[in-house]
């Protein structure tokens, strides 16, 4: 599956959760290294959008943010040969990091292509926004900034 977006500023929070030992240790089986502490943002719409509903739905998210015709759509998308990586959750200090579900990838930038993952958070206020992490800072490795238009390829 290959989807389009356009490179988005985030909310500047995803450095507090990547940055935990517990998420980094299963980032290194799924990726190869450490993950870059931060997510790459790609903002997507239209076909884009329902493929990108088909894998939420493969892991197990909630989609009633999409409207019933990207939902129905979406039903009908083959999403079965993406192998989904479940990351686990925990608890610390009373405070819960909450899980999320990645798919291997890769992106694809003036015909340079880096490995890394889509990552589907299970609590999230992205609906129309896939988040991409890798073991490099993705943004100065490709020289991109937001409103680049990237393409990714998931595995």
């Amino acid at each position: 599956m290959r989807l389009t977006g356009t490179v988005s500023s985030g909310l500047g929070r995803a450095h507090i959760f990547m940055a935990q030992p517990h998420y980094q240790d299963q980032f290194k089986m799924l990726l190869g290294g450490t993950a870059w502490p931060g997510t790459l943002n790609l903002k997507i719409e239209g076909q884009d959008l329902i493929n990108y509903i088909a894998l939420r739905k493969k892991s197990g998210i909630d989609t009633l943010d999409a409207s019933d015709e990207d939902r129905s759509s979406a039903s009908k998308i083959d999403v079965s040969m993406h192998e989904a990586h479940r990351i686990r959750g925990f608890l610390r200090d009373g405070v819960s990091f909450g899980g999320a579900t990645a798919f291997s990838a890769s992106l694809e930038s003036d015909g340079t292509a880096t490995e890394c993952a889509l990552l589907i958070p299970d609590l999230t206020r992205h609906t129309d926004v896939v988040e991409v992490i890798a073991c490099s800072f993705l943004r100065e490795q490709l020289s991109i900034e937001d409103e680049d238009v990237i393409h990714l390829l998931v595995k």
